[in-house]
């Protein structure tokens, strides 16, 4: 694990990465989905993608990752940008894995993996919205005290920085930013993940020019056991734009 230091808009960042495979020619840096880290990233793919080396990174506010400012999406791909220049990154390929995915996709790689991305607004269970309804009728009269009760299960733990990052972050309608995406997209999504739902796979397939679907077995974490089926993908993507 290494770290280096990056200055954006008048904040310091201490991001955390790890590299594999450093002699490879050619890069995929690999981004993590809100709540989780590298770790989780590189437990999944380290032996995938031979032919490419890996950079797996803690986004700010995350794992080893120093965050002490409330952020966007588009900030936290901005950062990226920076820290990507300092490790020579080539810009070949990109895997985000839900919100990691709508980061990697503001980064314009020349291959996009969205692995069960978010970014396409699933409506909200009866429940949720019910609660959310609740919180507002009683915030004049002091329903802060209770905010454990009624903040989303991703946001129970963060701190107050992290947790207006969320808020952010969480309802972002990314139509047009998969729109303006202009490389190759690979679409990776599974058949019974509830959290991005595979009918939102179809939905960014039709808003990007040169994009496909691949349907897996699983949830949301789908790629810990389909690892080698998201490395031949990866692989096919990649023959299919050399030829």
């Amino acid at each position: 694990m290494a770290q280096k230091r990056i200055e954006y808009a008048g904040n310091t960042f201490d991001i955390s990465y790890t590299i594999d495979n450093p002699t490879a020619k050619r890069d995929i840096a690999i981004l993590h989905g809100w709540g989780s880290n590298k770790e989780l990233m590189r437990g999944a793919f380290q032996k995938c993608f031979a032919t490419l080396r890996h950079l797996y990174i803690d986004l700010p506010g995350f794992g080893a990752s120093s965050n002490s400012v409330v952020l966007t999406t588009q900030e936290y791909a901005t950062i990226l940008k920076i820290f990507l220049k300092t490790v020579h990154f080539s810009g070949d390929v990109v895997l985000g894995h839900s919100f990691g995915g709508k980061v990697a996709t503001l980064l314009q790689p020349k291959l996009l993996v969205l692995v069960a991305s978010s970014g396409i607004l699933v409506p909200k269970p009866l429940r949720v919205r019910m609660k959310i309804a609740l919180f507002k009728a009683l915030k004049p009269v002091g329903a802060a005290r209770w905010r454990s009760f009624f903040v989303a299960e991703d946001a129970t733990t963060l701190s107050p920085v992290m947790y207006e990052t969320f808020k952010n972050v969480v309802n972002e309608d990314f139509r047009e930013s998969f729109a303006a995406f202009q490389g190759e997209a690979l679409l990776c999504f599974a058949k019974d993940d509830t959290a991005t739902p595979l009918y939102t796979a179809y939905e960014i397939e039709r808003l990007m020019t040169k994009a496909r679907v691949v349907v897996f077995e699983g949830d949301h974490y789908f790629f810990l056991n389909e690892n080698l089926h998201v490395n031949s993908e990866v692989t096919r993507s990649l023959q299919m734009m050399e030829s």
